[in-house]
């Protein structure tokens, strides 16, 4: 049986104090009843004896302390789960505001479900075709990897998170394919964006769609991404799906959680954010990946926000601690007009070597993958010579190495957001780019590789 408590004591911000309950636990869900009838969610944050700290989902305008409710419901935040799901929309607590009919749940899960054991782990080792040829070519995503994306404010994330989850796919056309698109703290405009081109694309019947708006209270920012990770988990664990979670942003993420830790008075870690805010992220981070013993498979792309392109500031830096690489957005790129503007010399995937290859992708992966860097690193060097010291004081080979970086930027970076390239296509412009380079200056590549996919020139 549920009781009802009237003993309400204070209310202060997002957080409310509840004296003389039983048996009520940390992280419990529970439910305010207004004098009007109105109900509204809070959770358990703290217990103190027979009080307890409660945090309110939705504003606190209007409570009334003496005459309103409380009632705990023995559970944590949960969510109703379906297959049904996918072609949906749901706000950022699992409730459809699509207008479509009501989910039949199959069975209901807690949000806050636990990493993956390291020893049930299986190593991450098949690739994902994203369609963008510097993540597919240069920093190959494989399934189970955990690849974030670090943009700077006003810079295109959006777009390209929305066209990686229109084209990304496993490159076995038998497997079953979901992507679950989490969007924390984002406004109106996004959110507008977001549905409509998902529709228009068609994309969405493929994907569940969270969306949390900048005007929903922070507490519901924390469960958002948490209620992703928790539809995925089902898709994948359990009806053998493979995922793809794209988050974003996850600086949306930790501005509640530090919002929350404020009101808390919570002694706070650096820059204001809480101690704990490394724990908090890899308990998120870590739910991505493959589990013996099933045939789905979470992969995890977070895109987050650095603080003026600061990529010291704690978000960049506790999450690439726990993610496999980075893929950064630069400015520079995005000034010049080429789009997905991704900066590719400090972007990384530790594990492209496990996801390409023979019966992968194809077998000049690796050779050519480690000659564009190498070329494009030295054109841009040549490139800053010339600035400095003019285009006449280079060698002619350094002359070629800047045209390389030029071409480079222009046709392989710079493709748009609604062209989709496979990785056949992406291979086959670096070798055309390559050939600007005379073959003397293939030092990574094996002389049988060069005779087989060396451009023909007409």
């Amino acid at each position: 049986m549920i009781r009802e408590y009237r003993t309400i004591e204070e209310v202060a911000g997002p957080l409310m104090l509840v004296k003389q309950v039983e048996g009520v636990k940390y992280d419990e869900l529970g439910e305010i009843e207004l004098p009007n009838g109105e109900v509204r969610r809070c959770r358990v944050l703290e217990v103190n004896g027979r009080n307890v700290l409660v945090q309110l989902f939705e504003s606190a305008a209007g409570i009334n302390l003496a005459d309103s409710k409380v009632r705990f419901t023995g559970h944590g935040v949960e969510l109703p789960v379906s297959q049904n799901m996918l072609g949906r929309v749901f706000n950022g607590m699992g409730e459809a505001i699509d207008g479509g009919a009501r989910l039949i749940p199959e069975k209901t899960m807690d949000i806050n479900g636990t990493p993956i054991n390291p020893a049930a782990r299986y190593y991450p080792s098949e690739f994902i075709q994203t369609g963008v040829s510097t993540i597919d070519g240069l920093n190959t995503l494989v399934r189970g990897q955990k690849l974030p994306i670090f943009s700077g404010s006003g810079l295109p994330h959006a777009n390209l998170a929305a066209q990686i989850a229109r084209q990304a796919k496993v490159r076995n056309k038998d497997d079953k394919f979901a992507v679950v698109f989490a969007a924390v703290g984002i406004t109106f405009e996004e959110a507008d964006f977001f549905i409509s081109d998902f529709k228009r694309t068609g994309a969405i019947d493929r994907t569940v769609l969270f969306i949390n708006l900048a005007s929903d209270p922070a507490i519901e920012r924390i469960s958002t991404p948490r209620m992703a990770l928790t539809a995925a988990e089902y898709l994948a664990f359990e009806c053998d799906m493979h995922v793809l979670v794209i988050i974003t942003d996850i600086t949306n993420y930790a501005e509640a959680l530090r919002e929350v830790s404020a009101a808390r008075k919570e002694v706070p870690g650096r820059r204001g954010y809480p101690g704990y805010l490394y724990t908090d992220l890899a308990t998120m981070y870590e739910r991505a990946g493959r589990k013996m013993g099933s045939e789905g498979s979470i992969t995890m792309i977070p895109i987050l926000t650095m603080p003026e392109d600061d990529k010291t500031h704690p978000i960049p830096d506790l999450t690439g601690y726990i993610t496999e690489g980075q893929i950064i957005l630069s400015r520079e790129m995005y000034r010049k007009g080429y789009m997905p503007p991704v900066d590719v010399l400090p972007s990384l995937s530790r594990l492209k070597d496990k996801g390409i290859g023979e019966g992968k992708t194809r077998e000049d992966h690796s050779a050519t993958l480690n000659q564009l860097f190498a070329a494009y690193a030295r054109g841009k060097e040549a490139k800053e010579l010339m600035v400095v010291l003019g285009e006449a004081a280079l060698s002619p080979i350094d002359r070629l190495y800047a045209q390389f970086a030029d071409e480079f930027e222009a046709r392989y970076i710079n493709q748009g957001f609604d062209e989709n390239r496979s990785i056949e296509e992406t291979l086959d412009l670096g070798w055309e780019l390559l050939s600007i380079l005379p073959k003397s200056e293939m030092k990574r590549i094996k002389p049988e590789m060069i005779e087989k996919y060396w451009p023909k020139k007409a």
